[in-house]
């Protein structure tokens, strides 16, 4: 167990944007929010998963819908703790022993220290992705049986309501609707679940991933060509492609992000070219007209001087950005984590290959 403070949580918001891979939320606005909570109510307790009891019960809480919406539709500030204490009401749980992200991202990784700063809960060092998707069925607890609801969602209106679901699927399409004609973002708190099932189905150490990935990049003693290569090894990763964004096509339909970037190359990349697609994250990287990463893999985007995370609501025009993909954590790698959030699900016609496979043909065959 540890403590995380003000230098922590703000080094996690900039880490987990990055593993957000687009999605997930403005890291400042949610950073802004767990800040405000710990200066309030103190410093958050940090469990890793080896310290958390089988029996106990612990849920999550999240925003649910198209990030760019959260820039202008700010939260009040208290729908997070609500919705997590209806969920627990409804479960006729007096005693939740903590919470956890269900996703990385800038707002989704800082919610939970909301809610745990508020409720003097302890936050696990775990979550249910590894990374951000767009779907709530596309978690590493569905891919082990264990349902999303019951689920509540709310709105900062004061709406609030309780979905049971025959199946993991139909909590997406059903809490999708609500989403939208909440102003397509909402809160919503689900897949609760006991310390064994976190341990079985969640992603481990996900939040002092995160801590390491932020503290990489925000520090100021070393250049980026430095930061760039300890990032890469830390998570494994590689650069796909230095460019300037050209092209953003981009609209928020359905309660998503949707669109692509096209990225002219600059530097070592230059007179070649990269397009992005998106929904809320990225999905696809073609560059020079083939396949260099596709989810489940993730593809990140960094600002070209200070590796800042770039996310899908921030781009514009003229903006220098590295791409960086890395290896999905294995449980996306099995025949379900590929049907779930592999290409084909989103309607590309690929079959997934990983990362590492794409880029070694891309080394072989000079691409």
């Amino acid at each position: 167990m540890r403590y995380l403070d003000q230098a922590a949580v703000e080094n996690i918001a900039v880490g987990a944007a990055f593993l957000g891979t687009g999605g997930g939320g403005d890291p400042y606005i949610g950073k802004l929010m767990a800040l405000s909570a710990i200066e309030k109510f103190g410093p958050v307790k940090l469990f890793s998963v080896d310290e958390i009891k089988d029996e106990d019960f612990f849920i999550p809480a999240a925003m649910m819908g198209a990030p760019s919406v959260l820039v202008e539709k700010f939260p009040k500030g208290d729908e997070f703790v609500k919705v997590f204490q209806k969920l627990a009401n409804y479960l006729g749980k007096e005693q939740i022993a903590g919470t956890f992200p269900m996703e990385a991202g800038g707002v989704n990784s800082m919610i939970p220290i909301v809610v745990a700063a508020q409720l003097g809960l302890p936050l696990i060092d775990c979550d249910g992705m590894g990374r951000a998707f767009p779907e709530l069925q596309m978690v590493t607890f569905n891919l082990d049986g264990i349902p999303a609801t019951p689920m509540a969602i709310s709105d900062e209106k004061g709406n609030i309501g309780i979905f049971e679901t025959i199946d993991n699927k139909w909590t997406e399409r059903l809490a999708r609707v609500a989403t939208v004609e909440m102003g397509a973002s909402a809160l919503v708190s689900l897949y609760p679940a006991t310390g064994a099932q976190i341990k079985q189905s969640g992603v481990h150490h996900i939040v002092t991933l995160s801590e390491q990935i932020g503290d990489i990049i925000t520090s100021k003693n070393r250049d980026a060509k430095d930061k760039l290569q300890e990032l890469l090894k830390l998570v494994f990763g590689y650069e796909l492609f230095q460019g300037k964004i050209v092209d953003v096509i981009r609209e928020t339909k359905g309660g998503f992000n949707l669109g692509r970037m096209h990225l002219e190359g600059i530097e070592a990349f230059k007179g070649g070219e990269m397009k992005v697609h998106f929904q809320n994250e990225n999905l696809v990287a073609e560059k020079n007209g083939q396949v260099a990463a596709m989810t489940p893999d993730l593809i990140c985007l960094v600002d070209y001087e200070t590796l800042s995370p770039v996310t899908t609501e921030s781009l514009k025009y003229g903006k220098r950005v590295r791409v960086i993909g890395l290896p999905a954590h294995e449980k996306w790698r099995t025949e379900k984590g590929v049907q779930t959030a592999g290409p084909r699900y989103f309607g590309y016609d690929y079959d997934y290959v990983p990362i590492e496979e794409l880029v070694k043909k891309a080394v072989a065959e000079n691409v």
